[in-house]
């Protein structure tokens, strides 16, 4: 059991929030804990999706060969000169 935690401890955080929050409310609170839960997954996985992403727009590229350290300084010196 998650944080060592047995039967009875359980029943008895059960009892605790049907006393703070009443019956009545508990499906409403599992539901929307649930969405959030959902949601909360749904974002973790979408910034996952995203820096995976990034992580392979970052790799160079093999057809590419790179660029000659005097080509992109006088393209700075130029661009610097004309604005």
């Amino acid at each position: 059991m998650p944080f060592n935690m047995g039967p009875g401890e359980i029943l008895l955080i059960f009892l605790l929030v049907i006393v703070l929050f009443g019956a009545k409310r508990l499906p409403e609170l599992a539901r929307s804990m649930g969405r959030s839960i959902k949601e909360f997954k749904h974002a973790t996985q979408g910034l996952r999706d995203e820096f995976d992403m990034n992580k392979i727009d970052d790799t160079p590229s093999a057809n590419v060969p790179p660029r000659k350290r005097e080509e992109s300084e006088s393209k700075e010196s130029e661009s610097q000169k004309n604005g």
